[in-house]
């Protein structure tokens, strides 16, 4: 069965603005490129055309969602915040998560994507599918905009999913190297969704992403989060998948699974100090596949969240879908052999000993042998 693709050129046309970095310029620094450009998601599907993968996709089709459908994650204070300052000159929705004009209309887009992504993936339509949608979303809480996000599509897609199917067990495995603060407000209280975070421990947001975070109320024992510290490579990261994300999955036994795949983590990142190689995301894709292929027929939805590295975003990005489709495109990842050889890529001590506090923390896995 076929691997779902969404894509629209348009979702590349959210422009933050003259920035300095993430930070808008506003005429006292010298204006460069945003870090959340669209430049590495749009190289990453040339990189796809340029090899051939793309036409071997089944394309989704999708709409903008619908306003019910972002008031379902959002507080209409925030949505229509959001639609002022896009209908106008634009400005900041929040702690770094700038609207310019028009971010209103391509962020319903994007989430829109994301909700057609993993609808296909539920029905059947599509064994898998990867939704490459942009601005991101996991950093969005439910009042405000951060951390380059404008609107939830991973929580979006999980409400309108839940009230046009009969999926309610759904698990979202969050790899971006920032925690997926968003996600998790949405899911704080809710059992029926399992929330994973892995990322970088403290980097942002700052005070978030602690393993005592396990749920509140309801949802005690169903949010769990992996602050790797930094410098982790593929080692940490592996045996994070291996002695919690899947004896997780195990425990929770979910119909459908979600992955926030946020390229950040690769050695090449600007905004992090993690260092994974395009071979990393492979292999961690390869092992979800597995899980999924024996407990819930494959059924898998990647949503694009961030990676700013545009040379190297591509490559990481290229790998996981060839995971997902089982297609070998022939790409070498040139950069590959470099990052994959830096000293410290094996799990090391304190590494270990972070997981399995991270494992210890977790409600759900104290039964887990």
């Amino acid at each position: 069965m076929a691997t779902g693709f969404v894509w629209h050129e348009r979702m590349m046309w959210h422009d933050a603005g003259p920035s300095v970095a993430v930070l808008p310029s506003r005429g006292t620094y010298q204006p460069g490129a945003h870090f959340e450009s669209a430049e590495t998601k749009r190289r990453l599907k040339n990189l796809m055309d340029g090899y051939e993968l793309t036409p071997r996709l089944t394309p989704v089709p999708f709409a903008p969602a619908a306003l019910d459908d972002i008031l379902a994650v959002h507080d209409a204070a925030y949505v229509e915040r959001v639609q002022r300052l896009s209908s106008g000159s634009g400005g900041d929705a929040g702690e770094f998560a700038l609207v310019g004009p028009g971010t209103y209309e391509i962020a319903l887009l994007a989430a829109g994507g994301a909700m057609a992504a993993l609808a296909a993936v539920a029905s059947g339509e599509v064994r898998n599918a990867y939704a490459l949608c942009r601005p991101p979303g996991h950093h969005a809480e439910p009042a405000m905009g951060r951390g380059f996000c404008i609107f939830n599509n991973v929580a979006i897609a999980i409400h309108h999913l839940r009230i046009t199917s009969a999926v309610r067990r759904v698990a979202v495995i969050d790899w971006d190297v920032h925690h997926g603060n968003g996600t998790e407000s949405a899911f704080l209280t809710d059992s029926e969704t399992l929330v994973i975070s892995v990322h970088q421990d403290g980097l942002y947001p700052m005070a978030r992403g602690g393993t005592d975070t396990v749920g509140e109320g309801a949802g005690v024992g169903f949010n769990i989060n992996v602050p790797l510290p930094a410098g982790s490579g593929g080692g940490a990261y592996l045996h994070a998948i291996d002695q919690i994300v899947l004896p997780a999955l195990d425990a929770f036994d979910p119909e459908i699974l979600i992955v926030s795949s946020g390229f950040d983590a690769c050695a090449m990142d600007p905004l992090a100090a993690m260092m994974l190689s395009s071979a990393h995301y492979r292999l961690m894709t390869e092992r979800l596949l597995v899980w999924s292929d024996q407990r819930i027929n494959g059924r898998v939805c990647f949503v694009h969240e961030g990676g700013y590295s545009a040379e190297y975003v591509p490559f990481c990005g290229l790998a996981v879908m060839e995971a997902l489709s089982g297609v070998s495109t022939g790409c070498i990842d040139p950069f590959a052999p470099m990052i994959d050889a830096m000293p410290g890529q094996e799990l090391q001590p304190h590494q270990n000993a972070a997981i399995e506090a991270a494992r210890a923390a977790a409600p759900l896995l104290r039964s887990v042998c």
